[in-house]
């Protein structure tokens, strides 16, 4: 599993109608794609959950790397970048993926957390812990989903959950709304620890 994000950080009175209206339209094409475990469609918008900016911010678990790659090779990624510009596209390896006990429901709400690895800190460690936390985000209520990952370059880990309604404290990070979610292949995504 890999984890796969992009942020693209729109001005402040941009009307994120546009945004949804694009998802609306197009979300439902990645619904199919081969080697996707699942897409997220994730807005923040300014003044809202804590946001201090307007952002579109889609959230990948791949399945497989050649899906991943077929995805930005492909012409998938060319899409967005046609009307955004090209984003930087941060991607992490799998540690852990778990569904949450309210897996059946809608997902409303998500939570992403990038910490980096405090230097001293065995990798081994990091990772245990990382592997730990999502499988705490899982078991609480009104959990549809949790994940670990991790990028070796910047020594970074991500914990990312979706929830049927609103998080709790406990998921800490930045939230985002979900304007849609795409799992073609969510049910074959690797349970628990990814080594």
């Amino acid at each position: 599993m890999h984890a796969m994000q992009y942020e693209i950080t729109l001005p402040a009175d941009y009307d994120m109608d546009v945004v949804r209206d694009r998802v609306a339209r197009r979300g439902h094409l990645l619904d199919g794609f081969d080697g996707l475990g699942l897409k997220a469609y994730l807005v923040r918008e300014r003044g809202r959950d804590g946001s201090p900016v307007n952002q579109y911010a889609p959230f990948y678990l791949w399945r497989t790397v050649e899906g991943m790659n077929s995805f930005l090779w492909g012409g998938g990624f060319q899409g967005l970048s046609d009307d955004f510009g090209r984003p930087s596209a941060w991607q992490w390896s799998g540690l852990a993926y778990e569904e949450g006990g309210s897996a059946a429901a809608p997902a409303r709400v998500a939570v992403r957390r990038r910490e980096r690895v405090p230097d001293g800190m065995p990798a081994a460690e990091a990772a245990a812990d990382a592997v730990a936390r999502a499988g705490r985000l899982a078991a609480r209520d009104g959990a549809v989903l949790a994940a670990a990952a991790v990028d070796t370059g910047r020594w970074e880990t991500v914990l990312f959950s979706l929830w049927a309604g609103e998080a709790p404290a406990a998921a800490e990070g930045d939230v985002f709304r979900v304007l849609h979610l795409s799992a073609p292949e969510r049910d074959r995504l690797p349970r628990g620890r990814q080594w």
